[in-house]
């Protein structure tokens, strides 16, 4: 979990990087163009007043006064005639003043202009206004600034940056150290957590992690241990009951065979026991038929091939194969089904469904009773109900019957012996066409099965 915090911290600390750089290039660049502007913009309007004033009195007194004023100034004012040569100055003249006035363009507008405005590699800015008097041209006001105090405020200004962008350096350290912390301390949990699942430890628990993603996932994780430990609980339920499942007719197949083989076994004897055998084998294959359909089912290997299928005669060609079965144990078996009804379904595998349910109507009722096969449609569903006047299921059973390997009559007697799948193989096929299967039952009056397509 250390790589992938590192990986969220060093992620954030590029992107809040390169945003906070960004973001400090134009403001600085901003800052500083707006800052520069306005001096340049004070200067020529400083010019701009002395050279009002001076079209307004363009006297001696009055050039010595602006001289006199701007001595005491950061700023120098110089004036000229229309030929460039000075008149007046309030401080001394440099060389490169003397450069920038030389430079003097042929044209200035009478409301002034800028004509040094590069404060990083010059000495001085520079603006001009043109004095007229009598509406004729009379000379020039200079104005000039060293860019030396331009140069410290943005020094100062740099260094306010430089301050700041420390600061942000360490408030984002700080916030990224957290933010991985919340981020990546649910994942370490729930790291641990799947590796105690992978151990075979399913007991964990996570703490409530929110509603956010984060949360979903260490409630997924959570579900997901709580599911296999139910899945490990129910293999091994389904190992111990195929050992049981399969040891018990194994052990009359063995014994059986072993005494059908003595030689002072008598014929008829030998000719029971052959047939103890077969009848053992045939439940075997059965079972290993049944534990084959179910390995299909699970691996979504299973196809359902459905048609449009007439249900009267369909499910009365059932009830004709099924019915010997039911007279011979005296029990009556009625038929009951709304002639014009269709429905789409696999016949073979839906057939499967219906035998298997008649079959343990069969089994748990008892003689002179009676078992009604009822098919029916009821608000747009097709539903089929198979009810008995047998057992009856208790009511602490019926949450599990429909659970593979369960069986109501724990004996396991070999009268009645299933395997315990069939319900478990009912309800699948059902599901796989689309329906549901219900049951209602009370103890010692009966139960009924309900399908609902």
């Amino acid at each position: 979990m250390k790589k992938i915090s590192l990986k969220i911290g060093l992620f954030f600390f590029i992107a809040v990087c390169i945003l906070e750089t960004i973001s400090m290039f134009f403001l600085h660049n901003n800052i500083i163009h707006s800052r520069v502007h306005d001096e340049l913009s004070a200067l020529l309007t400083r010019g701009n007043n002395h050279r009002e004033i001076l079209e307004a009195s363009y006297h001696p007194e009055t050039i010595k006064h602006i001289a006199l004023m701007e001595s005491q100034t950061d700023t120098q004012v110089i004036l000229t005639d229309l030929k460039g040569n000075i008149s007046m100055s309030s401080n001394k003249v440099t060389p490169e003043m003397k450069q920038i006035i030389r430079l003097t363009p042929k044209y200035i507008p009478h409301e002034g202009m800028i004509l040094e405005d590069d404060w990083q590699h010059e000495s001085y800015i520079a603006t001009i206004s043109p004095v007229n008097v009598n509406h004729a041209k009379y000379g020039y006001v200079y104005m000039f600034q060293t860019t030396q105090k331009l140069k410290d405020l943005i020094s100062g200004l740099n260094r306010h940056f430089m301050l700041a962008g420390l600061l942000s350096l360490l408030f984002m350290f700080i916030m990224i150290f957290f933010l991985t912390r919340f981020v990546t301390q649910p994942l370490i949990q729930m790291n641990e957590a799947t590796k105690r699942i992978s151990k075979g430890d399913f007991s964990v628990s996570l703490p409530k992690l929110g509603s956010d993603e984060l949360g979903e996932l260490g409630e997924s994780i959570r579900v997901l241990a709580t599911d296999l430990e139910l899945l490990k609980n129910e293999r091994n339920e389904f190992l111990a009951s195929i050992s049981h499942e399969l040891r018990t007719p194994l052990t009359y197949i063995k014994g059986y065979a072993e005494i059908a083989r003595r030689s002072e076994t008598m014929e008829d004897d030998r000719n029971h026991y052959l047939d103890i055998i077969l009848e053992e084998s045939t439940k075997l294959a059965k079972l290993v038929k049944e534990l084959f359909h179910l390995a299909r089912m699970d691996e979504n290997n299973f196809s359902i091939e459905k048609q449009s299928v007439h249900l009267y005669p369909y499910f009365l060609s059932i009830y004709n194969k099924i019915l010997p079965a039911f007279r011979d144990r005296q029990i009556e078996l009625t038929y009951d089904c709304t002639v014009n009804l269709y429905a789409e379904l696999d016949p073979i595998r839906f057939e499967q469904v219906i035998l298997n349910l008649l079959d343990n109507a069969r089994k748990y009722s008892e003689p002179t009773s009676k078992v009604r096969f009822v098919v029916r449609e009821v608000e747009r569903k097709i539903v089929i109900s198979i009810e008995d006047n047998g057992k009856g299921i208790p009511a602490e059973d019926m949450p599990r019957i429909f659970e593979r390997f369960y069986r109501v009559d724990k004996s396991r007697t070999r009268a009645l012996g299933g395997s315990g799948l069939g319900l478990s193989i009912v309800k699948e096929l059902v599901e796989a066409h689309g329906g549901t299967i219900e049951v209602s039952s009370i103890l010692g009056k009966g139960t009924m099965f309900e399908i609902k397509l």
